[in-house]
């Protein structure tokens, strides 16, 4: 008896011609995209990450690691930091060895293959750390070019993926441009950072923010006005990643440097 699963990969391919062109227009032309009901909902989860707080010491990675089993050696995470470095004559470097699992012990860049650049502290302008998660976006591309509904947004605006549906075609992971999203090693299916939804359901916080010594991390319910994350947005200079694409991110930054990719 053939699994539903492996039937509805094998239907991709005849999906595939007629689903990518769509998610490609309405990434495109994000007016396209259905507007946000009138009806809001009362809840609606977004992030606060303070990148002045933020040493880099990897805590909220393994945090994440153990608590949403992902291997702890595999090279990939749901969340991870990036390291940057500015130096005084304008040369800009950005690293995330084990995606900052380990912290930053060594000044040296790592330049990926083996490679590394060392910068002596005399030359450096700034440097700083940035974590990275998934943006809970309001308009999410990873769900438009999804043939099989695996990948999809509750009304509290998080995306979750049913592993149960998910063929592994890979689409959501190339459609996302934050770079979020990847197979998960065990099960073999799309995986990403979903606050911890079974963990903030229950009013508890994310495993990255209570994991975090220096409260670099925040998550709140950008619909009530008194919410720590919601009067920050509302009343600090905060910014997202990448707006440029119209996907409307839920995850904001105090201090975000424009050097930021």
């Amino acid at each position: 008896m053939i699994k539903r699963r492996d039937f509805l990969k094998g239907a991709t391919v005849g999906l595939a011609g007629l689903a990518l062109p769509f998610a490609a227009a309405e990434l495109i032309n994000p007016q396209t995209i259905i507007a946000r009901k009138t009806d809001r909902p009362k809840v609606r989860w977004a992030f606060l990450v303070d990148t002045v707080r933020c040493v880099g010491c990897g805590l909220c990675v393994r945090a994440c690691k153990q608590e949403n089993e992902v291997p702890y050696d595999a090279n990939v995470t749901r969340t991870w930091v990036e390291r940057y470095v500015l130096t005084k004559d304008k040369k800009l470097f950005a690293d995330t060895p084990k995606a900052g699992r380990d912290g930053f012990t060594t000044p040296r860049i790592d330049l990926g293959m083996g490679n590394y650049q060392e910068i002596r502290n005399e030359d450096i302008a700034k440097a700083f750390f940035v974590p990275k998660l998934c943006n809970q976006c309001e308009n999410p591309p990873c769900v438009q070019v999804c043939p099989v509904g695996a990948t999809y947004q509750l009304p509290d605006g998080i995306m979750l993926v049913d592993r149960e549906w998910c063929i592994g075609c890979g689409y959501c992971i190339m459609a996302c441009p934050y770079g979020i999203r990847f197979f998960h090693p065990k099960y073999h299916t799309a995986d990403k950072c979903n606050f911890c939804y079974h963990r903030i359901t229950k009013g508890m916080n994310t495993a990255c923010v209570d994991a975090c010594p220096y409260q670099a991390r925040q998550v709140g319910n950008f619909e009530d006005p008194a919410d720590p994350v919601t009067r920050a947005v509302m009343t600090e200079r905060v910014r997202v990643l990448k707006s440029e694409y119209g996907t409307k991110p839920h995850v904001f930054y105090r201090e975000l440097a424009e050097e930021v990719r």
